[in-house]
């Protein structure tokens, strides 16, 4: 079967990477793709048609599934008129606040939504080594670093945040402090969270555990964007004919 997709944020770095990968596969079509302000006439062959007309093309060109990295409140414009076709939404914006999070799950009750701020398998491994450390080092100190090209808007990450709530879940943590600077002693239960941003970097996560004059780094560095585009299409792929209701990357890597 031929899954039929949609691509939000066409002529955007990862619209472009997704658009790619989707085109090299023989399991999958790109029936349309959709920019804001649509500067170019094709990405890859495929026509980039203006996101105004989103709501209608979901309904006559008949995708299964939409894949969207654009920004929070664009995305959930997407997922609420993807609910109302009955589309399934792929998604891998991050920066969303409370209310962007519950319009995901509202959209949820009608369509099948996956929301996963990273679509690396190698991420995936790394929350899961993340959480085994936790568990058996406990009383370690722990902080997290992610590193970024400059034009990155939320931090941390959503990947970072994902990480945050892995440690959290794991161990006895009570706060997190976003750098230090003057006096600032490491308090009990405390995660040290940085966020770096420079030049074009990928991105890299790393977590550091220490105590017990021992140290344990674990870290992942994604080398180009394509990694999360084919992740993404994955997704896509397996969702398609799933059941409305909220899906994570990792129920893709468990099958």
């Amino acid at each position: 079967m031929t899954v039929r997709l949609g691509v939000t944020g066409a002529t955007g770095q990862m619209g472009r990477e997704v658009i790619a990968a989707a085109t090299d596969r023989g399991d999958c079509e790109v029936v349309f793709a959709v920019n804001r302000q649509p500067d170019e006439e094709t990405v890859d062959g495929v026509e980039v048609e203006s996101a105004t007309e989103f709501d209608s093309l979901v309904v006559d060109r008949e995708p299964s599934v939409v894949i969207d990295f654009t920004g929070p409140e664009s995305a959930v414009d997407y997922a609420e008129a993807c609910a109302d076709a009955g589309v399934a939404f792929v998604t891998g914006t991050t920066g969303f606040d409370d209310d962007g999070r519950a319009a995901l799950e509202a959209a949820a009750e009608d369509a099948a939504v996956l929301h996963a701020p990273n679509f690396a398998r190698g991420v995936q491994a790394l929350l899961n080594a993340v959480g085994e450390a936790v568990r058996n080092l406990p009383g370690y100190d722990v902080e997290l670093v992610e590193t970024h090209h400059n034009g990155k808007r939320d931090a941390p990450s959503g990947t970072a945040n994902r990480l945050l709530s892995e440690i959290e879940s794991n161990g006895d943590f009570t706060e997190r402090t976003h750098g230090r600077e003057g006096e600032a002693p490491r308090e009990t239960g405390e995660i040290g969270v940085h966020a770096l941003r420079a030049g074009d970097i990928t991105g890299e996560h790393e977590v550091v555990l220490a105590g017990n004059h021992e140290e344990v780094r674990l870290i992942h560095r994604a080398e180009d964007r394509g990694v999360f585009a084919a992740g993404a299409v994955d997704a896509a792929v397996w969702i398609a004919g799933q059941k409305a209701g909220s899906y994570d990357f990792a129920d893709v890597i468990a099958e």
